[in-house]
């Protein structure tokens, strides 16, 4: 086993693991075609958006990182940033902007030695906003499904469409079924999502032919429904037609700026936590059990963010379906992911038209179940169960990014979630318990200047003439606060005629204190 080990760190052994990773790049493809179209839907952005990120991910994001399995490309984790921001900023070629400073952003993250940034981000905050995107996705894609796309409220069933209900209940019930069918999921080269799309290419043939009324149709014409809409170059001589390059013209306008730098600080910011997350399942899930140096893959991921920014792509990062897949499939490295983004770059310059007959209302129930799977009640009684300090974090963290929006929301979740971090620090260290007149404080734990408040409390509560031992064991560490408030509770107990009994106080890193000093020759 050592010997596989070290085999496919080696360039000369990608040839010899090729008989797996080929495959294994075919099924990552045909799981990642649909989902980038559909993130790039739901995103609000150009569908040749997302196929641009997911060909900056598998290509170029290789070359640099030095992860062997890890796929990257669009994420659904991203897809409100991205919505709000096109909005905010006025347009999708100036949000292009917003995704290269992202990278950049990125990439200083990498040259700080910031990639473990994400394990300072409590789990309540991290699984808050996994489900609050997976909430948006659901509201959101619920009036696509419904062939209503751009209205809401009453107005969505005012504007449905039948042909769009249909395909959109009928994909919901083979993608639950393909989930749950044992023998049906390990058919890693036939994703249910492929399955779903090509389903619903068919029925809207269908009914072309039978029920022109419920047909889906191009986003041209004036109906609400609509299909895939990917701008057909035709030949090779017209490629630059299917790329969107930053509008740099409105970078500096009067009040452009502060809005595209902080999108992209967000972006970054938030691309890197999903991306160094993802990349530390995929080690887990790894047979060879390597692990990806983080600040590499930061640099890795920063380069493909500001590459996708450059040729008009969606930002990308490390991400855990794709990834899953190639490694069901049978990856050994990365050639898996690269055998991938060059299938996407064959099916852009020659499949184009088949892209352009997928009905979005098959994609609207792709990200419909992604959604559910983020936002799933399991996850809603797992956090319940785990107490109220992981709960509230939780829920704060869902209904402020519900309310303002990604970044804020998590700002306030973090806020929240190191309130009882706290909270709990203010306590634990600290218990009491009583053996008739004698009372006993006992430091469980090292003592900072934030139990101060909570040490105060407990000694303003000792009776007159009792006995108080204060048992400093479990405490490596003092500090000079708690000692000072300590000594002066000393002072003031022979006005209480409380006597106090010292133990292991001399143990502590402040042992050169006068006052812990003294202790060793006065035992009180």
């Amino acid at each position: 086993m050592a010997k596989r080990k070290r085999l496919v760190f080696h360039s000369e052994d990608y040839k010899k693991s090729a008989i797996r990773d080929i495959p294994a790049g075919l099924v990552i493809f045909l799981v990642a075609v649909p989902l980038c179209l559909g993130i790039a839907l739901a995103s609000g952005a150009p569908m040749m958006s997302g196929i641009l990120a997911a060909i900056s991910g598998a290509i170029i994001i290789p070359l640099i990182s030095k992860s062997q399995l890890s796929v990257s490309g669009p994420a659904a984790g991203l897809t409100a940033i991205v919505l709000s921001g096109i909005e905010q900023v006025g347009g999708f070629d100036i949000f292009l902007i917003s995704v290269i400073i992202g990278g950049v952003v990125q990439m200083i993250l990498s040259v700080l030695n910031a990639g473990y940034i994400a394990y300072f981000f409590p789990n309540a905050v991290i699984k808050g906003m996994l489900s609050a995107i997976g909430i948006t996705l659901i509201i959101k894609q619920v009036p696509v499904a419904m062939g209503a796309g751009g209205t809401s409220g009453l107005d969505v069933f005012v504007c449905s469409n039948m042909g769009s209900i249909i395909i959109s209940l009928i994909s919901l019930a083979a993608l639950i079924f393909w989930d749950r069918n044992k023998l049906l999921s390990k058919i890693y080269w036939l994703p249910g999502a492929l399955v779903v799309v090509l389903f619903g290419v068919v029925l809207n043939a269908l009914f072309l032919e039978y029920i022109p009324l419920w047909t889906q149709i191009r986003s041209g014409d004036p109906a609400t429904t609509k299909l895939v809409d990917i701008p057909d170059f035709g030949s090779l001589s017209n490629v630059h037609t299917i790329f969107t390059f930053p509008n740099w013209s409105k970078l500096f306008v009067e009040g452009s700026f502060q809005n595209i730098l902080i999108i992209g600080v967000t972006i970054g910011l938030v691309a890197s936590i999903e991306s160094l997350l993802t990349v530390e399942a995929v080690d887990r899930l790894d047979p060879f059990k390597r692990k990806t140096p983080l600040n590499r893959e930061l640099l890795a991921q920063g380069l493909g963010n500001i590459a996708s920014g450059f040729m008009g792509g969606l930002p990308v990062t490390s991400v855990i379906v794709r990834s899953s897949a190639g490694i069901n499939a049978g990856a050994k490295t990365k050639m898996a992911t690269v055998v991938n983004g060059m299938l996407t770059v064959l099916a852009v310059l020659f499949l184009i038209p088949v892209v352009n007959m997928i009905p979005t209302a098959s994609l609207a129930s792709i990200l419909l179940v992604v959604g559910y799977k983020l936002a799933k009640p399991m996850i809603f009684k797992e956090m319940y169960h785990k107490g109220v300090d992981q709960f509230v974090p939780f829920v704060v963290t869902i209904i402020a990014i519900l309310v303002f929006n990604l970044l804020i929301g998590i700002i306030i979740g973090v806020v929240v979630g190191i309130g009882y971090i706290i909270k709990t620090d203010f306590h634990a260290p600290i218990t009491v318990q009583k053996f008739g007149n004698a009372i006993k404080i006992k430091f469980t734990k090292d003592i900072s200047f934030m139990n101060k408040a909570i040490l105060n409390q407990t000694l303003e509560r000792i009776p007159e003439g009792s006995k108080l031992i204060i048992d400093a064991r479990n405490a490596q560490f003092i500090h000079q606060d708690i000692i000072d408030i300590i000594e002066a509770f000393r002072k003031e107990s022979q006005l209480k005629s409380i006597h106090i009994e010292f133990q292991n106080m001399e143990r502590s890193l402040f042992s050169k204190n006068p006052f812990i000093f003294s202790l060793r020759n006065d035992k009180d």
